[in-house]
């Protein structure tokens, strides 16, 4: 299935709600370290409610460790930056979404990765700075999934 990849995550609440999508959707949510927070966090725990046991989570200690990990996988980095849409890509079953921390998105360091298939963005009305990283990771992962027919969804 997919794969959510947050990199260097700083609002638990966030991951707590990445938690929650990647346990309904069967995507595994991926966090590439330095964590803003301890994983043990109560706002954590409490977003991701009593999903934590139902999501496959990976920590990775730098974001070399996450390409091991997934070393063909095409990823599509999103960023407000991106002159294509989050729509206008063929996704597959394999495919690394990646997302920046909140406020700032993927480093200029990130985006200019090899690793990186194409950089992405979500639509929105002129003048807003960009959404809430785990509302963009959920519109990333069901266009995606979508496109895959829900496969595995009731």
């Amino acid at each position: 299935m997919l794969h959510i990849a947050f990199f260097e995550p700083r609002i638990p609440g966030n991951t707590g709600a990445a938690i929650r999508l990647a346990a309904g959707t069967g995507a595994t949510l991926h966090l590439v370290e330095p964590l803003g927070f301890d994983l043990s966090e109560a706002k954590l725990r409490r977003a991701g409610l009593d999903y934590h046991d139902l999501a496959h989570v990976v920590v990775h200690p730098r974001l070399a460790a996450l390409w091991e990990a997934l070393p063909t996988n095409d990823v599509y980095a999103f960023t407000t930056q991106a002159t294509r849409f989050h729509t206008d890509v063929q996704y597959t079953s394999h495919d690394v979404l990646l997302f920046g921390p909140e406020p700032t998105g993927l480093p200029d360091e990130v985006l200019a990765d090899p690793r990186i298939t194409d950089q992405l963005r979500i639509p929105m009305l002129p003048g807003r700075r960009s959404m809430n990283l785990s509302n963009a990771a959920s519109v990333g992962v069901y266009e995606a999934w979508r496109q895959l027919g829900f496969a595995g969804g009731a």
